[in-house]
């Protein structure tokens, strides 16, 4: 086994057993999973929400500090992507299917079948609705995807080192990240991707089925699912083919065109006014509630403990099973940006773009709720979009439209999933054989159909927060090793100090 293969071989034994466990012992790996979610979710959700408040914090500082104008590069590095091209890559390998799938079907569930506070169906129920829908998707999101992605980008284009997880603690573990626990921390981040990339494989393929189901009654099936898989599967397998600069940038551009033209039909033949109010009072308290937010447990409430785990955890722990992903993928695609421009970008023009998104499609799928016109509630999470195209003009053509945009968010996602296993299971490599980039991309639809045959939905939200808590663990280690080695060249290069007067 060649020493640069060994993380491949060993993440594709691993991941090879769930497929197989997920075809032959499908009840009992849903079992068992959900037993394993359940316990980390009620043990651990106090870790969950305390280490992304302060990786959150930490990036923050970094905003406004002077050690902000650190480049992540040489000083003089121009970046290579125009600044348009990489918000649209990384906001499109960051969320994509996800704020398709969630866009009006969290809103809704907060607002009429579970609220955060207790509360459903009234006003203050709206506001809980988007304020809490905000705080999910929002900056703490982004932060942990800001902390990995920059640390792999700090140590990599400043300092030379290769573009590995393993590779962004030799500060704290110094040469033993090039043995042993360097490949065990490096395979931890391969499953974490592979398990948080076919979550959201599936996610799509469950929502294009829903889109079809509730258009022209085509059967919600695994078989159907496996079809709509295995047509995306080859689409981004010839785009993950044709390269970083070809394939991923064309699909990232056309997928911001796409998500711009359904939220500016939305915003117009929707309820403009209210989501226009809905928007700026949401924000105003978001702002003021975030700290509370930020650390809501509920030690002393079932129920609401409950939501939060269902949801707020969940969440963390997704956004944390997508980090290696979005991470070293973000990293690749930004040479030459300061500190300052990256954490200002990657943090709060996406986040800003998320709110919208939720007030414009949430907003009036709450709108006809409570006015009486539509039940959008009562339908499933992957057909709620549909039901609100439904009372709107051009009910066909939303439709189709949002059905292609998941699809082409399926296949970004995908495509970049496939580009950042084969760096990291290559020994950071820029330039990943095809080989290797199609088992992975085999291998991502493989996972994602196993996960859905064995517990659909649910499996896949297991799995992730499974995979979730040893890579929470390793961020927690990066960002020490971010924060040391930042304030080390900080001295080196006087930044921060008062200069002296002379007298």
């Amino acid at each position: 086994m060649k020493q640069k293969f060994i993380v491949f071989y060993i993440s594709l034994i691993i991941l090879s057993l769930v497929v197989i466990a997920g075809l032959m012992i499908p009840n009992a790996l849903e079992q068992v999973t959900a037993n394993i979610q359940a316990f980390f979710s009620d043990a651990f959700g106090w870790y969950y929400l305390i280490l992304v408040t302060i990786v959150l914090v930490i990036c923050l500082f970094l905003l406004i500090s002077p050690i902000g104008r650190i480049k992540l590069g040489n000083q003089d590095e121009k970046p290579e992507f125009s600044t348009p091209t990489w918000i649209a890559m990384l906001f499109s390998a960051g969320m994509g299917i996800g704020l398709v799938f969630y866009g009006t079907s969290e809103p809704i569930s907060h607002y009429a079948i579970s609220s955060p506070t207790g509360e459903v169906g009234t006003n203050q129920a709206i506001k809980d609705a988007l304020r809490f829908t905000f705080f999910h998707w929002g900056i703490h999101a982004w932060s942990i995807y800001a902390m990995v992605a920059l640390a792999i980008a700090y140590f990599h284009f400043r300092h030379k080192k290769l573009s590995l997880i393993s590779a962004t603690l030799e500060p704290l573990f110094g040469d033993k990240v090039n043995g042993v626990a360097g490949k065990a921390i490096d395979v931890f981040s391969v499953l974490a991707t592979v398990l948080g990339v076919a979550a959201s494989l599936g996610f799509g393929a469950v929502q294009i089925n829903g889109g079809l189901a509730y258009l022209f009654d085509i059967p919600k099936t695994i078989g159907i699912q496996f079809l709509i898989i295995a047509i995306v599967t080859v689409l981004f397998l010839l785009s993950a083919m044709s390269g970083l600069g070809k394939g991923i940038k064309i699909l990232s551009n056309a997928n911001m065109i796409l998500a711009g033209a359904l939220l500016l039909l939305m915003f117009i033949f929707g309820p403009t006014l209210f989501i226009l109010n809905l928007f700026t009072d949401t924000i105003g308290q978001y702002i003021q509630t975030l700290p509370q937010m930020s650390f809501r447990i509920a030690p002393l409430n079932e129920d609401i403990r409950e939501w939060i785990n269902g949801w707020t955890i969940f969440y963390w722990a997704w956004w944390i099973a997508w980090s290696p992903f979005v991470g070293i993928f973000i990293a690749r695609v930004s040479k030459g940006r300061s500190i300052r421009e990256f954490v200002f970008y990657v943090l709060l023009i996406p986040s800003i773009v998320v709110f919208l998104w939720f007030s414009a499609f949430g907003g009036s799928a709450i709108e006809l709720e409570h006015n009486g016109i539509a039940q959008i509630s009562t339908l499933s999470a992957e057909e709620s979009l549909f039901g609100v195209f439904a009372n709107y003009p051009f009910p066909l053509v939303t439709s189709i439209t949002a059905m292609l945009l998941i699809g082409s968010f399926f296949i970004t996602s995908a495509d970049s999933g496939t580009y950042v296993l084969g760096m990291m299971t290559t020994n950071g490599s820029h330039s990943p054989g095809n080989k290797v980039k199609f088992t992975w991309g085999i291998l991502l639809s493989a996972i994602a159909l196993a996960l859905l045959y064995s517990g659909g939905l649910q499996a896949l939200q297991n799995m992730m927060i499974i995979a979730a808590l040893p890579f929470s663990i390793i961020i927690a280690l990066m960002t020490i090793s971010l924060v040391k080695a930042l304030r080390t060249e900080a001295k080196q290069l006087g930044i921060g100090k008062i200069k002296k007067r002379k007298a």
